[in-house]
């Protein structure tokens, strides 16, 4: 039962330039490592006294089955995934993964960027980013498996105290210039404050790496983020330790991204809810709260009662929880092979491309920039439109600062709510013809 981190944050580089450092979100969200073969939702809690979820299950919860039944599989559509260093066994991983559920596999497309160091499974660092990547790649197969995969594997490199950021931001958008990727999904990111600049009120070492999501919006690519597991806070520069005050974190916090936030799903072995969704919070909590860089944009101007004048996030929420977290095979460290259970919004991320590849496919084109019809689709009845409010009344709140609570409509804690995609993606792929 481990709840250790995974990725090695190294230690802030010297006073006089501010590190930012970019983490994969799935830092700290591991519980079972290397066990033989998935257990049920029953074993796992008799065994960890927490629950465990497999594709089948997320497909019955999220009402998957009956998009595929009508042909809406993510066909034509591809997906891109950003991570650093990658894993050397993604493919074999991935093919292992879908044979154990019956769902048939899919070609992972690799675009190294960079001299990509040679896997190191003894490096801390890497093996984090490759348990992330891992997680991203399966579950985006496994909510949109005819969607094609690439892989974008970063060689994390040391520019101006912004460690790793440019480079991701260059190959996304050299993909983008280029016509590769309909969806991007980011499941990593770096604390606002951390950023050279941001205590004078600078905010430029931010605004120059947003020129990827200017193309993105440009080219009608939809750009995801992952919330953060840190609630209302997150980690410091050095990654030691949370801020004890509420602070946001970038790529999420960017007006041009769908920031995901984290919920915790319910389940019976079937996938069936046996209570309503509620906050991630457990070995981590959904990140969400206000922009200390980004003023509020237009398409939360209907929820300004609730964010104030700065950009809030999340957006929308998908499974994120340890305690409900998700199976995922992994084989690049070869101490332990096997099954493992991972939660953090970077779960949330990716399950959410596969729903945009779906939504594209069902509308014939990219939706693109969906934040405008999301929060549209939101205010205008719901249910009908398949976004699912969570409501529970739990928050993000985590270590020593306050969150959000879950309460009726938009909230900081899981943003308009979750999807019943068989409602949500039809209506997605109609708005976007409007917007």
């Amino acid at each position: 039962l481990a709840t250790a981190p995974l990725a090695g944050i190294s230690s802030a580089a010297t006073a006089a330039v501010p590190q930012t450092k970019v983490i994969p979100a799935i830092t700290g969200h591991t519980l079972a490592r290397d066990v033989p073969t998935p257990l049920s939702s029953a074993q796992c809690e008799a065994k960890w006294q927490i629950a465990c979820y497999n594709p089948l299950q997320y497909r019955t919860a999220y009402n998957l089955n009956s998009l595929y039944k009508k042909g809406i599989t993510g066909k034509g559509r591809t997906i891109v995934i950003v991570d650093s260093f990658g894993s050397p066994t993604i493919q074999h991983d991935l093919d292992t993964y879908s044979k154990q559920f019956g769902i048939h596999s899919a070609k992972v497309n690799v675009v190294k960027w960079g001299k990509v160091p040679v896997f190191d499974p003894t490096n801390a660092d890497m093996t984090g980013w490759a348990g992330e990547t891992t997680l991203d790649v399966e579950m985006a197969h496994a909510v949109a498996p005819d969607a094609k995969i690439v892989l974008v594997e970063t060689a994390v490199a040391e520019t101006e105290g912004v460690t790793g950021l440019p480079e991701m931001m260059d190959a996304e958008k050299y993909l983008i210039d280029h016509g590769v990727g309909d969806v991007i999904t980011q499941s990593f990111g770096a604390t606002e404050n951390t950023f050279p600049g941001f205590d004078q009120g600078n905010f430029s070492s931010i605004k120059k790496l947003r020129y990827a999501f200017e193309a993105a919006n440009r080219k009608h690519v939809t750009v995801l983020a992952s919330s953060g597991d840190g609630g209302a806070t997150d980690y410091n520069a050095d990654g030691s330790a949370f801020y004890d005050k509420p602070v946001n974190s970038w790529p999420s916090s960017d007006p041009l991204v769908t920031s995901i936030g984290g919920t915790q799903l319910h389940l019976n072995d079937k996938g069936d809810r046996v209570t309503p969704d509620s906050v991630y919070n457990d070995y981590g909590a959904g990140g969400g709260g206000q922009s200390h860089v980004f003023a509020r944009p237009s398409f939360q101007n209907g929820v300004k009662s609730i964010v104030g004048t700065q950009r809030a996030t999340p957006d929308v929420s998908m499974a994120a929880a340890v305690n409900g977290g998700a199976w995922v095979y992994s084989s690049y460290d070869p101490t332990a092979i096997g099954w493992d259970v991972y939660g953090g919004t970077s779960e949330a991320g990716p399950l959410f491309s596969g729903i945009i590849a779906l939504a594209d496919q069902a509308a014939g084109h990219r939706v693109g920039n969906i934040n405008s019809a999301l929060y549209a689709l939101a205010k205008h009845g719901a249910k009908g439109n398949g976004i699912v409010d969570v409501n529970d009344g739990t928050n993000n709140t985590y270590a020593g600062v306050t969150g959000y609570t879950a309460v009726n409509g938009y909230d900081m804690a899981t943003g308009v709510g979750t999807v019943d995609a068989l409602r949500f993606v039809p209506a997605l792929a109609r708005a976007s013809r409007r917007h």
